[in-house]
């Protein structure tokens, strides 16, 4: 059971690197006026998770469509300490993407079974989640510290780059790795590749392929959250940008392109319409059936995974299933 302690001493436990050097608002009017000036409009999805949309996504990993979360804990409950022991030594653990860190907590648990105390590095753009979530581990766990990352992907790497650690242990986890373009894949994990030493360990989850059935109805469930999660991107420019976005005008699509192996989720148009963005000073124009394109989620086969491995700069070592085998959790080796 997790022991309380004094506020200071929890301070004393604690470090955020808030690198996160423009204003985030300025960053989304930018991209959302080049995203609706595009012959294929699009919304990027880092945007969709501010505080509205974050608590939108932590309902749809309750779903029962959505598997993913629930296949990945399975997982981690099963495994957790087969996957900390596959890498030798006292470790470090870096986690890409932390948010709430609740899956990361059997990971943590691991380790300090294993070892006598644990240095917990999550990155994360939201300096405030990080701070929140760091708050709540390290009242958990006496035992663990915490030196954060409030910065995009790559520049944090690049400062981790510049540390001296240990054998550590990197997570990526929930298939984030599935909502990068293909070029963008190779070069973040690359990027990661290069902040680690021969031996170390990445704990990647990923997605497999499957029967379209199940992927399409895991993003369009009977309750309508994905749709309302998806939705929440234009909420947003609403919110803050002075959109007149009418969301009833407007509604969620999700389908599995097999050839590409990927989900495909658009925002599509119902009708003719044109929406003025206010604080941008732009209106887009949008022909009825006419989409913004939001967001791939690609599926892999173990094949994929291996060739993955293998052109950044890692060996697949081993992968974990869950019992349905819907979903996999693979230990990357760094190679010399």
């Amino acid at each position: 059971m997790a022991q309380s302690e004094p506020a200071h001493a929890r301070e004393d436990r604690l470090f955020i690197h808030n690198l996160v050097k423009r204003d985030p608002l300025a960053n989304l009017a930018d991209d959302v006026r080049k995203g609706l000036s595009a012959q294929q409009k699009r919304f990027l999805p880092k945007y969709f998770y501010d505080q509205v949309g974050s608590l939108l996504f932590e309902a749809i990993c309750l779903l029962p469509e959505y598997y993913l979360t629930r296949a990945e804990n399975e997982i981690l409950r099963r495994f957790a300490d087969e996957i900390v022991s596959s890498v030798e030594g006292r470790k470090t653990l870096i986690e890409m993407g932390s948010g709430s860190a609740s899956k990361t907590r059997l990971i943590i648990e691991a380790l300090l079974r294993e070892q006598s105390d644990l240095l917990f590095m999550p990155v994360d753009i939201s300096a405030s989640a990080l701070e929140n979530s760091s708050r709540i581990l390290l009242q958990s766990y006496p035992r663990l510290r915490i030196e954060a990352y409030a910065a995009d992907y790559f520049a944090a790497l690049r400062e981790l780059a510049k540390q001296q650690r240990g054998p550590t242990l990197a997570l990526f986890l929930g298939s984030n790795i599935s909502n990068f373009e293909t070029d963008e894949e190779f070069g973040f994990l690359r990027a990661l590749r290069s902040v680690l030493r021969s031996g170390d360990g990445l704990l990647l989850g990923a997605d497999l392929k499957k029967d379209r059935s199940i992927l399409e109805t895991a993003y369009n469930d009977a309750l309508g959250v994905t749709s309302a999660f998806n939705l929440d991107g234009l909420a947003r420019i609403n919110r803050e940008l002075g959109g007149d976005f009418d969301l009833r005008a407007f509604e969620h699509r999700a389908v599995y392109n097999e050839k590409m192996g990927r989900v495909e989720i658009y925002i599509e148009s119902k009708h003719a319409q044109t929406v003025t963005i206010h604080k941008l000073g732009m209106q887009a124009h949008f022909n009825a059936g006419e989409r913004i394109h939001t967001e791939n989620s690609y599926k892999y086969d173990s094949q994929e995974i291996a060739k993955l491995a293998s052109d950044t700069g890692f060996t697949l070592a081993r992968t974990w299933l869950d019992r349905e085998r819907r979903f996999s959790s693979n230990l990357l080796l760094a190679k010399e």
